[in-house]
């Protein structure tokens, strides 16, 4: 397939970004921590970390690694939310000659034994909150070494203090745990403080990450992120945001919202790594559900870059408080994770005046590799064009191209994506094609400019009588009926078609009925499509992101259809 979309490319984005540009990931932020030494680089409930202050603080933490005998290659867990420790053990473990694994702190037990298995983790960086679950599992894992931090850490006194007196004894939010010979993150960083760092020769082609992908779909395996990928997906997206960033002037240093949680790989490039690349600045939202504290603790900032997912903007777009919030920085509202619905776009242009632009990537490709040109002005519908260096094709089920305008698997190619999975040769067989494209599991349509429209997951598909429908489309039709707040789609078993159509909706009117709601779908979807059965739901399950989790719901409704009448 010829690059057609290179002359859809905004002005000044570069077909390809020089991925040999560093040596390391390591390399591109101590050069960060010098050049904008002085500038914020975190805040978290007003308290700012500088990128000094996270040099020295990293420089430290790493040199207490080294000391408890690991060696270059060694896996060392981070298993926190938003707090300030985040980035300075993410830094202090790189710097350290070692691998990152991100582990969500929401996991169950056996999701953290087995990741911690898989991974063959030496040494864990955990917060307190958590600490319960890797109590549970420690001895079944080959973790020596625990480091367990507390929020209020880096806080600085009174209010480190405070808030975790707050936090433990108030909220009561950090259950008794026991893990002997455990350190706490600031006495290892004391006791790093003025030891030696021996910097070892980190090159392109060692690994800086695993993330971890596929909890919800099957065994969870670690995507292997190389420090030349990491690279080459911060430069292509440095370069695809510049754009969107230059239409307007920008006041004040640049300020990234973190509300997605950066141990999840969109948060890590697009929050984490950009903004230390361009001397911005994170607002750390530790707990983003909590809409109302959400939207108090942004309100303090004009901010200019807010990646987000579909739910996220949605429940902001809809909230009172966050309408009155001053928008006139904001230059970019990056949507991905999860299709971006037309309605929840509409509604938040109208709030905030700046369009959600849609991208879209996965672990396997260390995050997007579309994105639709930040400086547009309208919603399109799409996951936008390939990134620079990105190669994309449609494929059908025997591996061949399928004709532009012909629904096919998104296959990708550049050196955004992992290496493999990890320790896994078969899995990593099954996900590429002989030439080495990446093999996604979504189906798109490419138009003749290049533009993708995700049409959905191929194992999300449901055929009803022969017909294929996808649950993003029915999705985007529910969305638009103004008594729906959120919507899922799944196929469950008819005896009569094969699979039929279920939605679930969050009502935002709680007089909207069944009848009316499936009057609708029957005025915007043909017959097949039509939701058989609808259910009212007070919320939807969710990933650690805020993925809605079909899957889960499937396999609720099987099991009730399945159950022997009373």
């Amino acid at each position: 397939m010829q690059r057609s979309w290179l002359a859809q490319y905004p002005a000044g984005v570069p077909a390809e970004v020089n991925v040999d540009q560093y040596p390391s990931v390591v390399a591109l932020i101590e050069e960060s921590f010098q050049k904008y030494r002085n500038n914020k680089a975190y805040v978290l409930m007003d308290k700012a970390l500088t990128y000094g202050d996270i040099d020295r603080l990293s420089r430290d933490l790493a040199a207490y690694l080294q000391g408890l005998g690991l060696k270059k290659g060694d896996r060392v867990a981070i298993m926190m939310p938003n707090v300030l420790q985040y980035p300075v053990a993410v830094a202090a473990v790189m710097r350290a000659g070692f691998i990152v694994v991100n582990v969500n702190p929401l996991y169950t037990p056996r999701e953290l034994e087995h990741q911690l298995k898989d991974s063959g983790t030496q040494a864990i960086i955990i917060l307190e909150n958590f600490a319960t679950t890797l109590e549970q599992v420690i001895k079944e894992t080959p973790v020596k070494h625990v480091i367990v931090a507390s929020v209020g850490d880096l806080l600085g006194f009174p209010k480190g203090a405070i808030v975790n007196m707050v936090i433990r004894k108030v909220k009561k939010a950090v259950p008794a745990y026991q893990l002997p010979g455990a350190v706490k993150f600031n006495a290892a960083v004391a006791a790093g403080r003025g030891k030696p760092l021996d910097k070892p020769e980190i090159t392109p082609d060692d690994v800086a990450v695993l993330q971890y992908t596929g909890g919800t779909t099957g065994v969870s395996k670690g995507a292997t992120l190389l420090h030349r990928t990491i690279i080459a997906n911060l430069l292509a997206s440095e370069a695809w945001t510049l754009p969107g960033l230059k239409r307007k002037a920008i006041s004040g240093q640049l300020t990234f919202i973190c509300a997605l949680p950066l141990y999840h790989v969109y948060a890590f490039i697009s929050c984490g790594l950009l903004a230390m690349r361009t001397g911005g600045v994170n607002i750390l939202i530790p707990n983003p559900r909590d809409i109302p504290g959400t939207v108090k603790e942004i309100a303090k900032y004009k901010f200019h870059v807010m990646p987000g997912v579909n739910t996220l903007f949605n429940a902001l777009a809809n909230n009172p408080e966050f309408a009155k919030l001053d928008f006139s920085q904001l230059r970019i509202a990056n949507g991905g994770g999860m299709a971006v619905q037309e309605a929840v776009a509409k509604k938040w242009l109208a709030v905030t005046g700046c369009p959600i632009v849609e991208g879209y990537g996965l672990s396997e490709t260390s995050s997007g590799i579309t994105c639709n040109p930040t400086d547009n002005d309208a919603y399109t519908g799409t996951i936008g064009l390939p990134l620079p260096n990105v190669d994309i094709r449609l494929l059908d089920d025997d591996g061949n191209d399928v004709p532009l305008g012909e629904r096919g698997e998104i296959a990708i190619k550049g050196p955004q994506v992992m290496s493999g999975y990890w320790q896994r040769p078969d899995e990593t067989e099954k996900a590429m094609t002989p030439d080495g494209y990446f093999k996604s599991g979504d189906i798109g349509v490419m138009d003749e400019r290049g533009y993708i429209r995700i049409v959905d997951r191929k194992k999300d598909m449901i055929l009803v009588s022969g017909f294929n429908v996808y649950p993003n489309e029915i999705e985007g039709v529910a969305a638009m009926h103004p008594g729906v707040m959120e919507c899922a789609v799944v196929g469950v078993p008819d005896k009569n078609s094969g699979e039929a159509v279920m939605m679930f909706i969050v009502r935002k009117d709680p007089t909207l009925t069944r009848d009316e709601l499936s009057e609708f779908c029957m005025e915007n979807l043909t017959g097949y499509k039509k939701p058989k059965y609808i259910e009212f739901r007070d919320d939807l399950p969710r990933t650690n992101v805020g993925k809605i989790l079909r899957r889960e719901l499937r396999d609720e409704a099987v099991r009730n259809m399945t159950k022997p009448a009373a």
